[in-house]
C-alpha cells in the first residue's frame, strides 16, 4: 500500500467533524482501496463498536491474498499526527502473520497500518468464520476516552474486496440503553430545538407587525421573507428531530428527508431574498432587469444541485469512493452562489451612486446608498463567518466541544436574519426613503465636496 494513498486519508480524516453514528448497513463491491473511514465518533469511558460483516470475497491478481494483511482498525485524534508522520516515513513493521508475505517491499519487509503501534487493530480476514460464509460479528468496548475513526485497510496489493458491514458506534448510558451521538453532538438537538422556537415567534411577529399592522406598506418581498422565515423555523425542527431519533434509536426514522427538503427550500429562499433586496426589487423598482434575472435563473438551480449533493453526503458517509468529489462539488457550488449574490448589491450600489449626481435626489439616493452599503459589508461577514470562521470551529474545537460551531453558525444566522428583516421592514416613513428638506440640503453638500476631492 503507497504511502501517499495513506497519507491522503488519514489527512482527509482531521478535516472531518464528528459523525452521528446512525447505525448503517453498507455494501462494497470490488473495492480496492487501500484505506476506506467508515465513521468519526466522539466516545466516552464506556463506548462500544459493533462490527458485523458477511460474504466476504478477495482476490488478487497477483498472487494468493494473505488475508491479515486486510482488516478493521480504529485510529483516535490523539494518535493522528504519529500516524500521519509514520505514514510519510520509511517504517516497516514486522507482519504478526506466520506465512510468508506475499508482497514483499524493498526493505525486507511491509507497511501495514493495521501493523502500526498508534492504531488499534480489531481484526482482520484471518479471523473470519468459514463455517458462516465468511462473516465476523463483534462488539468491541472503548475504554480510553477520546474520537476514533473506523477504518477498513487493505494492505494487499491489487487486491479488491467484496463485503457487506453493518455498524454500530454508541455510548452506553448508566441504565444500559445507548446513544448514537457523538459526545459533541449531545446538545445539538437541544440547540436546534431553541433556535426552532425563536424563528417561530420570530415569524409570528413578522406576521403581526409587518404582513398585517403594515400591510399597506408591505411589498410582495415581505412575503417572501415571511416564507423563508418559515422554511428556516421547519428546518431547524427537522433537525432536532433527525438528531434526536439518530440519538435514540441510531436511524433518523425517516426526519432526514424532511429535513433535506427544507434546508433546500430554506437555502433557495435565502440567496433569493438577498438577491432580489440587492436589485432593489420592490423597494425601489417593480421589475428585474436581464442581468439580475439572470443570476437568480443560475442560483436556483446550482441550490438544486448543491442539495443533492448535501443529500449524497450526509445519508451515504465517507466510505462511498466519489465522497471527497461530492464534497468539492458541494463547496464549490456554495462558492459560487455567495460570489453571484454580491453582484446585484455591487450593482446597486453603482447605480444609486450613479443617478444621485443626476437626478437632483441626492439625500434619497445616498440615503438608500448607505442602506445597501451596510448590508454589503453584513452580508460578507455574515457569508465570511459561517463559511470560514464555523469550518475552523468544526476543524479545531475538541470532539467534546463540536456544539459550539453549530451554536456559533445559529446565533450569527440569527443575527443575520434580525439585521436585514428590521433593515427592510414595512414602515410609512422609513429613514432610508424619507428626508426632509434639511437633510437634503445637507447631503448635496456632502456631495459636491466628495466631487470636489475626486
Amino acid at each position: 500500500m503507497g504511502k501517499a494513498s495513506i497519507f491522503k486519508y488519514l489527512l482527509l480524516i482531521s478535516l472531518i467533524s464528528a459523525c452521528m453514528a446512525e447505525i448503517k448497513d453498507l455494501k462494497i463491491t470490488s473495492d480496492s482501496r487501500p484505506v476506506i473511514l467508515f465513521e468519526k465518533f466522539g466516545f466516552t469511558p464506556r463506548g462500544y463498536v459493533d462490527i458485523a460483516i458477511s460474504d466476504v470475497s478477495f482476490s488478487s491478481s497477483r498472487s494468493n491474498v494473505d488475508s491479515s494483511l486486510l482488516g478493521f482498525f480504529l485510529l483516535s485524534d490523539q494518535n493522528l499526527i504519529q500516524a500521519i508522520y509514520e505514514s510519510q516515513q520509511e517504517v516497516i513493521h514486522p507482519n504478526p502473520n506466520p506465512n510468508p508475505n506475499p508482497n514483499p517491499s524493498p526493505h525486507g519487509g511491509t507497511f501495514c497500518i493495521l501493523f502500526s503501534p498508534y492504531v488499534r487493530p480489531l481484526f482482520t480476514f484471518r479471523d473470519l468464520s468459514q463455517s458462516q460464509a465468511n462473516s465476523y460479528n463483534h462488539s468491541f468496548p472503548i475504554t480510553h476516552p477520546d474520537e476514533y475513526s473506523l477504518f477498513f485497510a487493505n494492505c494487499a496489493e491489487e487486491s479488491q474486496v467484496t463485503m457487506s458491514v453493518h455498524t454500530e458506534m454508541y455510548n452506553a448510558r448508566s441504565d444500559g440503553s445507548r446513544d448514537y451521538l457523538s459526545v459533541g453532538w449531545l446538545i445539538v438537538p437541544s440547540i436546534y430545538s431553541f433556535f426552532a422556537l425563536i424563528y417561530a415567534a420570530f415569524l409570528a411577529v413578522w406576521v403581526y407587525f409587518a404582513l398585517w399592522k403594515n400591510r399597506l406598506s408591505a411589498h410582495r418581498i415581505h412575503q417572501i421573507m415571511g416564507a423563508l422565515l418559515l422554511a428556516k423555523a421547519l428546518n431547524l425542527i427537522c433537525a432536532a428531530e433527525d438528531q434526536h431519533y439518530i440519538r435514540v434509536t441510531g436511524t433518523p426514522h425517516g426526519w432526514d428527508v424532511l429535513f433535506y427538503i427544507f434546508q433546500f427550500l430554506k437555502g433557495g429562499l435565502l440567496f433569493t431574498v438577498i438577491i432580489l433586496i440587492g436589485t432593489g426589487w420592490s423597494f425601489l423598482k417593480p421589475f428585474l432587469q436581464v442581468r439580475e434575472k439572470k443570476v437568480l435563473m443560475i442560483v436556483i438551480p446550482l441550490q438544486v444541485i448543491a442539495n443533492i449533493a448535501s443529500v449524497v453526503i450526509g445519508e451515504t458517509g465517507p466510505f462511498i469512493q466519489n465522497w471527497v468529489t461530492w464534497n468539492q462539488v458541494f463547496l464549490l457550488i456554495d462558492l459560487i452562489c455567495c460570489c453571484a449574490i454580491m453582484f446585484p448589491i455591487v450593482w446597486s450600489i453603482r447605480t444609486l451612486r450613479e443617478t444621485s449626481k443626476t437626478d437632483g435626489k441626492a439625500a434619497r439616493n445616498l440615503a438608500k446608498l448607505t442602506l445597501f452599503r451596510q448590508f454589503y459589508i453584513v452580508l460578507v461577514g455574515y457569508l465570511y463567518f459561517t463559511r470560514i470562521v464555523v469550518y475552523a470551529l468544526k476543524t479545531i474545537a475538541a470532539y467534546k466541544f463540536q456544539w459550539v460551531s453549530v451554536a456559533a453558525e445559529e446565533t450569527v444566522s440569527l443575527a443575520f436574519y434580525i439585521f436585514m428583516f428590521y433593515m427592510f421592514r414595512p414602515v410609512e416613513r422609513n429613514q432610508y426613503f424619507v428626508l426632509d428638506d434639511e437633510e437634503e440640503e445637507a447631503a448635496e453638500a456632502a456631495l459636491r465636496e466628495e466631487e470636489f476631492e475626486l
